[in-house]
């Protein structure tokens, strides 16, 4: 018997900024994650700390019908929401590996309508997702217009602090403040404003396979709502 889906709205730190979470999002996420393996991964880009490759696209005739819901009736959507990329992430760069972007929290994109997922898609629990204050501008997203003064004083931070050392993030930091974590579970999604200061939060001892069916694989999406 299928299980039946739920939904939870959550405020994320002082700012309120609105995650969606949902348990049971996947119709069939055996489908995806057996879909996940024997494909080819790659690294995209600075921030993501590990292999990525594209999702196909009947991913979305799965999850598509309660994406639109949440889009409509959360994040006031009246117009039209296209999905801009989804992809297969496994997390697998060795803690001694990390680049400085993956050592700290980030943002995915700073114009307004633009929003993130995650999809938790390992049975056992490899690590949620963080959310974050950055302590010098009390910043917990980067808009347009914050994203000078934000990267001006990081970069102070910097010079003031140190780079932190090669770890993945797990809590508090000398320079941000968790402000919310969404714990991981098999076949959960959660949802937010891609301008949100986030990361993976990958604990301690947590084994970094790149097998999808065996270490952190996800599935992430980023959104344009209009």
């Amino acid at each position: 018997m299928a299980r039946q889906r739920r939904i939870e709205i959550r405020e994320i730190g002082a700012e309120g900024a609105l995650a969606v979470i949902v348990d049971e999002f996947a119709t069939d996420p055996g489908r995806w994650r057996n879909e996940a393996s024997g494909r080819e991964y790659r690294s995209m880009g600075d921030f993501y700390p590990g292999g990525r490759t594209a999702v196909p696209a009947d991913y979305f005739s799965d999850v598509g019908p309660v994406l639109g819901e949440i889009f409509r009736n959360v994040f006031a959507c009246t117009g039209r929401m296209s999905i801009q990329r989804a992809l297969y992430s496994i997390a697998s760069t060795p803690r001694e590996e990390l680049g400085l972007a993956q050592r700290i929290p980030h943002f995915d994109e700073t114009a307004p309508g633009h929003y993130a997922m995650v999809h938790y898609l390992s049975p056992e629990d490899l690590g949620g997702t963080a959310f974050y204050r950055h302590r010098s501008t009390g910043f917990e997203s980067v808009s347009v217009e914050r994203h000078r003064t934000y990267l001006g004083r990081l970069n102070d931070d910097f010079q003031a602090h140190g780079e932190p050392a090669p770890a993945y993030i797990c809590g508090d930091t000398p320079l941000f403040e968790q402000t919310a974590l969404v714990e991981h579970r098999y076949n959960r999604a959660v949802i937010y404003p891609a301008s949100l200061l986030h990361c993976s939060q990958l604990r301690q001892g947590v084994a970094l396979d790149p097998d999808p069916l065996c270490g952190r694989l996800t599935i992430a999406a980023f959104m344009l709502a209009r």
